[in-house]
């Protein structure tokens, strides 16, 4: 047997060749590649390693011929812009002046029915009632200040530290703010008090944190603007921190004795309304259980929201009468049944039972 070598011819691999379609650009056509492949006699682990090694060129070349073409499409494809609306710049506008407050009504309210009835009888109840207000209201803050300024200062403290506060801790803040800032309420000794003075004394009231900078905030206002002084006027009043339209009123009405009021209550009672009605409205007619029991307007029939207290009585009576054939005794048995149900207050009931022998 003659001794041959054994050699391989390796085959003519065939190659694809990618190009763009000539009737889309973003379709990529491939085609066979004529060219023909050189072939070499090598051994068989040689020829392997050279096949996969051709192999590997002939797919990385169509592959990077594909991402080509199809990034150089996609740049050729239009591409869609976003609409936006864009939001056209309002020139700077200086800052809107405050509305002023107004001073009196268009249309006055027609006077309620029976008015001047209620209003006599509410004063009649209150002779015999001392409310907080009587003793402790804004009025009251005045009364330890000799400087006319600081009398009035302190009233308008005393209003500004009132809202969502009862009288009685709004008193007790006053006196308290009083003694911290050395035995006077002032606008020069609130600004020169540190907020920690301000906030211990005034601590108890509702939103301190809030009103301990209004103070601050309104004392620097009065003393730049107003000379150390209350405005006059319920728009300037209005246009301090923590001051609105009904504190404005009241701090004209009492710092500066101008009364305004815009309805139909004629003007001989206006300096007597406030108390009158707060005080009636502290001890009497209460936002929860109003004690409309010992109110007369309730039991006249004058109040539209009069919550009488309700009783219903029942009672149910069983005798029997047993006689008994020797002539004995008679033996009554009473059974009185007996249920009040109040409104506000609801008592158990009450059995009583009575034996007669």
């Amino acid at each position: 047997m003659s001794n041959v070598k054994r050699t391989v011819t390796t085959r003519s691999t065939t190659r694809l060749a990618a190009k763009a379609s000539p009737f889309h650009s973003a379709v990529t056509l491939f085609e066979i590649d004529s060219a023909a492949s050189s072939s070499s006699t090598v051994t068989r682990p040689a020829k392997r390693s050279r096949i996969s090694k051709e192999e590997n060129q002939d797919i990385e070349g169509p592959l990077t011929d594909i991402e080509s073409s199809y990034s150089s499409a996609s740049e050729d494809a239009p591409k869609r812009k976003r609409k936006t609306n864009p939001t056209p710049k309002s020139p700077s506008k200086s800052p809107r002046k405050p509305k002023p407050i107004p001073q009196s009504l268009a249309t006055p309210h027609p006077a309620p029915e029976n008015w001047r009835q209620v209003y006599d009888k509410i004063k009649e109840m209150r002779k015999g009632i001392v409310a907080p207000v009587d003793t402790m209201g804004c009025d009251q803050a005045q009364l330890k200040e000799v400087d006319p300024k600081n009398r009035r200062f302190s009233t308008l403290v005393s209003l500004m530290l009132s809202s969502q506060t009862k009288d009685e801790v709004t008193d007790a803040a006053v006196s308290q703010l009083r003694t911290a800032l050395g035995g006077s309420i002032s606008v020069e000794g609130v600004i020169a008090a540190d907020e920690a003075t301000v906030s211990n004394a005034i601590g108890k009231v509702g939103f301190w944190r809030r009103k301990t900078q209004y103070l601050k905030q309104a004392a620097v206002r009065l003393r730049d603007e107003f000379d150390s002084d209350v405005p006059k006027t319920v728009d300037e009043l209005c246009s301090l921190p923590g001051v609105g339209p009904k504190m404005a009123f009241l701090a004209l009405q009492v710092a500066w004795n101008l009364l305004n009021l815009q309805s139909w209550l004629p003007t001989e009672f206006h300096p007597e309304i406030n108390h009158m009605l707060v005080g009636f409205g502290q001890t009497v007619c209460l936002p929860v259980r109003p004690r409309c029991d010992q109110c007369v307007l309730s039991t006249d029939g004058l109040c539209p929201s009069a919550q009488l207290p309700k009783t219903k009585k029942a009672k149910k009576v069983k005798t029997e009468v047993k006689t008994e054939d020797d002539g004995g005794p008679k033996i009554t048995i009473s059974l009185e049944e007996q249920y009040e149900v109040m409104k506000e207050e609801e008592e158990p009931m009450k059995l009583k039972e009575e034996a007669e022998f």
